[in-house]
């Protein structure tokens, strides 16, 4: 039950070819859940990561806005590629042949939908709305409240949300940590790093007061109060652990103590550096515990992003490590909605990313760095928690995998030292930070890990939220994207969006809302529940295979309150 698996579906620890597409041989085929299997030579490799994801070509169907991927998904991927070599060393799982071979003499298809009270259950199962009090006992807060939520296409989910109000210092956290093999590296980051900021917050006063107390034996004061689904849980094991690494670091923030106010952007970097350092240190050492030993290895081995906003009054602070998002709702003048992006996804389509991982490296390794759109041609992101493969020299990765336990040693993955691997690190878990002054027409902020922005554009993640929000509807022409639509059919669309909009309220939380449109949207942008059912009743072992894990975290803005501010100022 440790062992996280390295040949995932969101992951594949092997590098190599990204993507195979199968033909479609003819248009008159089943549906999705009716979808006659691919050849049975082909589903070894689809388990084996041979397949990334498949394509709009890789689908056998006749109606292509109920499961056709768009040629956006057919450009989307895994955190690594795969590779040949590593085919042999994983089996596809016994009920999932046979569930292929039963397809493969099934004469009459069979069609399985949910029920919308089923749809809604699997949407809403991990939702969570917290409200801010208006004045939380120390000044009025920007914040009305947040709604987050999650869909896992993975088994288990591999990403992370976390929301906290500090406590001796002013402002809320919130967060999404996208994982990748595994999600021990998610689960910790999503657990420690709120800390870290907190600690890099403190006044000098404050940190020596909460010393005293642990020499003393006394209680501790709480540092942040956490806004938690029942399903966020901490791992109690590790604790301990935790906790020492945290003192650690505001021991040497207490000695270094230079007695001027610490800066929010300075905070944020330094607790994203000393986290990852943290975790890369904790494996290198160990722990005589075993369970705690394959733990801390665990997380290191696996590697996390994260997207982190901080809210004190008017001051938004963005750090992002990776390629999760953040983005502004903006409300016009005339009501309609406009995207402000308060991130920079940290990859291969990031110019800037790209030139700095060049200029921190040999001239001789320029045509290495980067293949195939990853570094090393295997990791999708450029800056991650984790992920020690890319980061250890290549002795100290021996060192620790001959020294650690036969789990480790036995895996495959962890022994595997990435080609032109010559002047490590290569991976880095500094974030960037962005600064915005909250405006009245700043209305919302949506973070959400990029299984959401790989099926929507930040424009109509804007306006859905926006509408849902205000519960204002601003109605544009239907586009049909030059596909032929009777009179009939137009008549069927436009009673669908009258439809939609007198239900639109059946979700109580915006998050959810959202989720509802990425997965069950048709290309003419209204929710199909028939594709909405058809996708969330896909088998784990093809879930993966059209959506990524989806976290959404929307935070509220008080527009009275941050007028308020701005008059202050004036």
């Amino acid at each position: 039950m440790l062992a996280a698996s390295c040949c995932d579906r969101r992951m594949c620890v092997c590098p190599g070819p990204r993507r195979i597409a199968i033909p479609v041989r003819s248009s008159r085929l089943p549906l999705l859940s009716d979808a006659m299997p691919a050849p049975a030579h082909l589903f070894p490799l689809i388990r084996n990561c041979e397949i990334s994801r498949l394509g709009s070509t890789a689908c056998y169907c006749h109606h292509k806005h109920l499961c056709c991927l768009s040629s956006h998904f057919a450009h989307s991927h895994f955190r690594y590629a795969p590779q040949k070599k590593f085919a042999a060393l994983y089996r596809p799982k016994e009920h999932f042949n046979h569930f292929i071979h039963a397809r493969d003499y099934a004469s009459t298809p069979q069609r399985f939908y949910l029920t919308p009270p089923q749809v809604n259950s699997i949407l809403k199962a991990n939702e969570y709305s917290f409200k801010v009090p208006e004045f939380d006992g120390k000044n009025v807060s920007s914040v009305l409240g947040f709604d987050s939520n999650q869909l896992p296409a993975n088994a288990p989910i591999e990403d992370r949300r976390s929301a906290a109000t500090c406590l001796q210092t002013r402002g809320m956290l919130l967060g999404v940590f996208d994982g990748h093999a595994g999600c021990a590296c998610a689960q910790a980051v999503s657990e420690r790093l709120f800390y870290y900021i907190a600690v890099s917050l403190l006044p000098h006063e404050t940190l020596l007061e909460i010393e005293n107390a642990v020499e003393s034996g006394r209680a501790l004061l709480p540092i942040l109060q956490w806004h938690k689904h029942p399903n966020d849980y901490f791992s109690k094991e590790a604790s301990k652990l935790y906790f020492n690494s945290l003192r650690t670091y505001w021991q040497e923030l207490i000695d270094l103590n230079s007695g001027e106010t610490t800066d929010v952007r300075e905070a944020l970097v330094n607790a994203f550096k000393r986290l990852d350092s943290d975790i890369s240190l904790e494996a290198q050492v160990g722990d005589p515990n075993s369970f705690l030993n394959y733990l801390v290895l665990r997380v290191a081995f696996s590697g996390a992003t994260a997207c982190v906003a901080h809210v004190d009054g008017v001051d938004l602070h963005i750090a992002n490590t990776g390629d999760s998002r953040a983005m502004l709702g903006v409300q016009e003048e005339d009501g309609s909605w406009s995207a402000v992006n308060l991130s920079y996804d940290h990859n291969a389509q990031n110019e800037r990313e790209v030139e700095r991982v060049r200029m921190e490296h040999p001239k001789s390794e320029e045509k290495s760095l980067v293949k195939q759109d990853r570094l090393l041609g295997l990791l999708m992101p450029f800056r991650a928690f984790g992920d020690v493969k890319f980061k250890w020299s290549i002795e100290l990765q021996k060192r620790v995998v001959e020294s650690g336990p036969d789990q480790l040693n036995d895996n495959e993955y962890t022994k595997f030292i990435p080609p032109n691997y010559h002047t490590p690190p290569y991976l880095t878990a500094e974030p960037e930070v962005i600064h915005h002054k909250l405006r009245p027409q700043d209305k919302f902020l949506v973070l959400a890990t990029d299984g959401l922005w790989e099926t929507m554009h930040r424009q109509d993640v804007a306006r859905i939220v926006g509408e849902y929000l205000t519960g204002v509807h601003h109605q544009q022409p239907i586009a049909v994207g030059g596909y032929k639509v009777t009179l009939g059919q137009m008549h069927g669309l436009l009673t669908e969006r009258r439809a939609r909009i007198s239900s639109v309220f059946e979700d109580q939380n915006a998050a959810t809302h959202l989720i509802r449109h990425a997965v069950g949207n048709n290309e003419f942008g209204t929710v199909d529940h028939e594709r909405l059912s058809k996708m969330l009743s896909l088998p784990e072992e093809l879930a993966r295979m059209y959506r990524d894990d989806i976290t959404i975290t929307v935070v509220q803005f008080n527009s009275h309150v941050i007028g308020a501010y701005q008059n202050e100022e004036l």
